[in-house]
Formats: structure tokens, C-alpha cells, sequence
């Protein structure tokens, strides 16, 4: 039997602070509208917030260029909003989660003002990665950054450059100084201290550089060169994160999960393998991914079930007997799940229910983002102006000036991917801005508000609120949803995906149709059961005795319980 652990129980849910709720109508969300908002949250029944980060920070990149570790950015409150915050949370039984990010700072933090200012004598210059640029005057190599243009920017102060694998204002921390490392176990020890209960870790298998920063290949329709080859992964990721775990994880009773671009299922379980002392969990990308183009997300493609269900299995499969899985559909970097994954129009709240059947009942801990609990939508700003994600203008300057899209292929690239689609305000009401702000939001509310809402979601019975609530309630009482053994069945079915869960003599049955057409189930022989219950289902289903053929209705789910 697998060891049993909290956090494989539990339910985490993103909150984007700056998105989630105002509560002094400066348009931007803060800790004191998140702590306004935490009976919803206890009604919903999600045991862990996951906080986007909150510390003080110039938001070149909303919160992920951090100038103050110790801190509170000021637009969101003080320290003493936030031992509130975790006071109020932990008297509702809800943990609180901290985005830690420490591949890089901001250029404004004091370790990187302190680097710049000179080569030699200074203890803080190796706090970063600096090197001379190239003879002929070019970067040290040719590696793009994730945000536009080159990862390197030039410092006049001491005619070096600096890395940068995000903005140039996000300089990456040299994590082969052992200074850099103790510093930031100092401040991991202190927040855990104050009582935080774990870490989502952002771009954690970024950390080790291979020595050398060698080029990386300039792939077609590419300006720069693909260095993560020798980022994603590195040599020392595992020393560093085992000392990680042996310094600080392994003396709390905490959540930990990495985000890690570009892992594989064999990685992950030398990330999270029992015996190895690193994470519990990792996000992975490869579902996200899928329809990705010659632009990667800006030339988004057909995807098909088949290779969703592939990607599940894999994962499921290989994280099986050592190891755990993350479940998502969307965060603050994805678009909308029901968007992406269902149909956001006439079947919104069939396939928004459909979907969080899907991911809850496989195995691994499951993530909600704020607003996914109510089928939120994609934003179709008409405006560019209107956008305010640093990788969406960006890729726009870089593709449309660049000619190599029109405004119009840019445009539609948008409306499907933009990190914007999960960062318009959470829609309470349908009062003016969605009842999010008394003042003018930071970003435009999604102008459905007015339909999709909180408050009408707390008022039907049959919403997408309470099918959620009724999937968190049924991982608390049944322990086959958290630790049974996942099977796919029916791997090469393009409409319909359906797999079993197995617990001793129980057995679940999942059945998820993915289209908006009528597919016929069949059940395949080789599963025999005495009786079958239906335990939830998307769709009101009454007599229905033989399961074994079942005509499914347009993005209908449904999870039978087999003895």
C-alpha cells in the first residue's frame, strides 16, 4: 500500500493575488480581499491556497522579479496583512502555500544592486552570472530569452553581461555560489517559521547552468539560439535541491512543488522519488503544450484526445510506485481549462464539469485556479493596449514587427494563449467590474461577468461551484480517488476518455466525452464487476442498469463505483 501523506489528500487552489479581490479600490487585488474571501474558499472545500507571490517587487513581471524576499509588495498590503492572512486561513483549516522564486531576482533587489557596482573586491558579484561578452563585441553566447530577445543584457557600469533567462529585469541567481544558497535557505527557514506550509517553487529545474554556457541551436524561424539544453535540468539540480531538503524541507511538515519547463516522466521521478529527498511533486508542461507550433504557443494547432490521453497515462504510469503527480488544467501562465480543453460557449458548464471530473479523479494532488471553480472564460480584448502580460507584448514586438505574423494571426494567437486569459479579475457579482473593485481594475474585467459569476454560481444548485464542492467532498470520503491504481481503457478512442481506478476489491469507472457528439461507450469485457453506483455525474442519469453501452451526451462525464 502507498504511504499515506497529507498533501496527496489535499486540494490546492491558485490565487493570483493582484486578480483575485480588491479590497480598497486601488483596482489591484490584495491580502486583505483575499482574507474577505476565505469562507468562500472554506465552503468550497480546498484544504491548501497557493499564493502567487506577494513580496515587495517592481512587477516587471507581476511579482516574479522580487527586489525583497522579507517583504510585501505595497499595492497588496504588509507583513502584518499577511500574518493575518495565515491566522484567519489556519483557523479554517486552510494551509497557505508561498511562491518561492529563486532562479533569479528582480535587478532592483539589493544583491544585484550591490553586483553591479564593481568587478573586483566585491563578495556580491558572484551573487550573479556575469561574463565578458564575445571579441567581435557580441553576448557571451546566442541563448533567447522566455520573454523576447536576447538572455543577456550589457551593464555599462562594469562592461560585462549579465544572464537573464526572463526580462532583463529578472538577473538569474548563481546558484554555485554557496553564499547565494544559505541566504536563501535563511529566508525559506524564516517564512516556514512564521508558519507557511510549504513551497510551489517557480522554474526550480532552471537553477543549474552546464559549465561553460555553451550556444544552443537556432531552430527554424528563430533569431537566437535554444539554450534550455543547458539549463532545463542541469548538472547540480539535484545536489541543490537534496541540500534544499536536508537544510530546510526535511524539518517541516510542508507541501512542495516545482515548476520545472521541460521535465520528463523520467526526471520527475528523480525529483520526487521517496528514497531521493528532493520535491513531492512537479509541474509538468507536456499537456499544456499540446497543438504548440512553429512559435510554440503563439502558433497554436489542432491537438488531438489521443495525445492528451497518452501524456495522462505516461505520468500516471510512471509515477505509479515512487513518486506523485500534480493534476492541472490551468494556472496564472495558462489559458482559461474550459477554453483550452472544453467548449466556452453553448456546452461552458457540461465540459467545465466534465473536465474537473477528468483531472480529480486521476492520481496526484489536484490544482484549481481561481475562477476555474465557476467555468471563467478566455478574454477576447478588442485593443492590444488592453493587455498588460510582459511575454504577450513582447512575442507580439517579436512576431508581427518581425514580420513573420500579420496583427490579425497575432491577434487570434492571443485570444487562445495569452497568460491574460487566466489574469482578468475573479467575477464575484455582476456589479460593475464584476464586483472585484470599487475603483478601475489593473486589467479589464472578461465583459461576461455580467453571466458568469460567483454569486449566481452560489445560487444554482446544479453550477460548476457546486460540482466542484461535490468532487472535493468525494476525495475526502473515498481514499480509491487518492491512492488507487489508474488504468486507461479504450487508449485509442479520439472522442472518449475513460480509464479505471483500482483499490483493493473496489474498482471506480471514469468516462469523460470529450466532444460535443453523442459517441457510444462500450465497456470493455475483460472488466467484471457483481454490482455498479453511480458516484457523480455531469448530466442528470436515472435507471440506467447496464453500463456495459452507454450513448454519452455532448461533454458528459460520469464515475461509477464497480464491486
Amino acid at each position: 500500500m502507498m504511504k499515506k501523506q497529507w498533501w496527496k489528500e489535499a486540494v490546492v487552489y491558485q490565487i493570483y493575488p493582484r486578480s483575485f479581490m480588491d479590497s480598497n479600490g486601488d483596482g489591484i487585488g490584495d491580502l486583505q480581499g483575499i482574507i474577505s474571501k476565505l469562507d468562500y474558499l472554506k465552503t468550497l472545500g480546498i484544504d491548501v491556497i497557493w499564493l502567487s507571490p506577494v513580496y515587495q517587487s517592481p512587477n516587471d513581471d507581476n511579482g516574479y522579479d522580487i527586489s525583497d524576499y522579507q517583504n510585501i509588495m505595497k499595492e497588496f498590503g504588509t507583513l502584518r496583512d499577511f500574518d493575518e492572512l495565515l491566522e484567519e486561513a489556519h483557523k479554517r483549516g486552510i494551509k497557505i502555500m508561498m511562491d518561492l522564486v529563486v532562479n533569479h531576482t528582480s535587478d532592483e533587489h539589493i544583491w544585484f544592486i550591490q553586483s553591479r557596482q564593481s568587478k573586483e573586491n566585491n563578495p556580491f558579484r558572484d551573487y550573479y552570472i556575469w561574463r565578458p561578452g564575445k571579441p567581435n563585441g557580441e553576448p557571451p553566447n546566442n541563448w533567447g530569452a522566455a520573454f523576447g530577445g536576447s538572455a543577456w543584457e550589457y551593464d555599462e557600469t562594469t562592461g560585462e553581461y549579465y544572464l537573464h533567462l526572463f526580462s532583463k529585469k529578472q538577473p538569474d541567481l548563481n546558484w554555485e555560489n554557496e553564499n547565494v544558497r544559505q541566504e536563501i535557505y535563511n529566508m525559506m527557514r524564516w517564512w516556514l517559521d512564521k508558519g507557511v506550509d510549504g513551497f510551489r517553487m517557480d522554474v526550480i529545474n532552471m537553477i543549474s547552468k552546464v559549465e561553460g554556457l555553451p550556444d544552443g541551436e537556432v531552430k527554424l524561424g528563430h533569431r537566437y539560439g535554444d539554450g534550455s539544453p543547458y539549463y532545463f535540468n542541469g548538472p547540480k539540480v539535484h545536489d541543490y535541491l537534496q541540500e534544499m531538503n536536508r537544510e530546510v524541507l526535511s524539518k517541516y511538515d510542508i507541501i512542495t512543488v516545482g515548476e520545472m519547463p521541460g521535465v520528463n516522466v523520467e526526471e520527475a521521478k528523480l525529483y520526487t522519488g521517496q528514497s531521493r529527498n528532493e520535491l513531492q511533486m512537479v509541474f509538468h508542461f507536456e499537456h499544456v503544450s499540446l497543438g504548440d507550433g512553429l512559435y510554440g504557443k503563439w502558433s497554436p494547432g489542432e491537438w488531438k484526445l489521443t495525445e492528451l490521453k497518452k501524456i495522462f497515462a505516461h505520468w500516471q504510469y510512471g509515477l505509479a510506485k515512487d513518486g506523485w503527480n500534480s493534476l492541472y488544467w490551468s494556472n496564472h501562465d495558462q489559458p482559461r481549462a474550459v477554453s483550452r480543453f472544453g467548449d466556452d460557449g453553448k456546452y461552458r458548464v457540461q465540459s467545465a464539469k466534465m473536465l474537473a471530473t477528468c483531472l480529480h479523479m486521476h492520481q496526484g494532488t489536484p490544482y484549481i485556479y481561481q475562477g476555474e471553480e465557476i467555468g471563467m472564460t478566455n478574454v477576447r480584448f478588442s485593443k492590444l493596449s488592453d493587455y498588460r502580460d510582459i511575454e504577450t507584448l513582447n512575442a507580439y514586438k517579436e512576431l508581427v514587427g518581425g514580420g513573420k505574423m500579420t496583427h490579425e494571426e497575432m491577434m487570434a494567437a492571443i485570444y487562445e494563449r495569452s497568460r491574460d486569459n487566466a489574469r482578468t479579475p475573479v467575477q464575484w457579482s455582476s456589479e460593475p467590474n464584476a464586483g472585484f473593485t470599487t475603483g478601475t481594475p489593473w486589467i479589464n474585467v472578461n465583459p461576461n461577468y455580467t453571466d458568469i459569476n460567483v454569486e449566481a454560481a452560489l445560487n444554482d444548485p446544479n453550477s460548476i461551484f457546486y460540482y466542484y464542492q461535490k468532487l472535493i467532498q468525494l476525495r475526502k470520503q473515498h481514499d480509491i480517488i487518492v491512492y488507487g491504481a489508474y488504468d486507461l481503457i479504450l487508449a485509442e478512442d479520439e472522442q472518449i476518455y475513460a480509464f479505471t481506478r483500482t483499490l483493493g476489491e473496489e474498482k471506480l469507472l471514469v468516462i469523460c466525452n470529450f466532444t460535443n457528439d453523442t459517441p457510444l461507450f462500450e465497456l470493455p469485457t475483460n472488466i467484471t464487476y457483481q454490482t455498479h453506483s453511480l458516484l457523480i455525474s455531469n448530466y442528470d442519469v436515472s435507471g440506467e442498469d447496464d453500463i456495459r453501452s452507454i450513448t454519452l451526451r455532448p461533454y458528459e462525464s460520469r464515475v461509477y463505483v464497480l464491486k
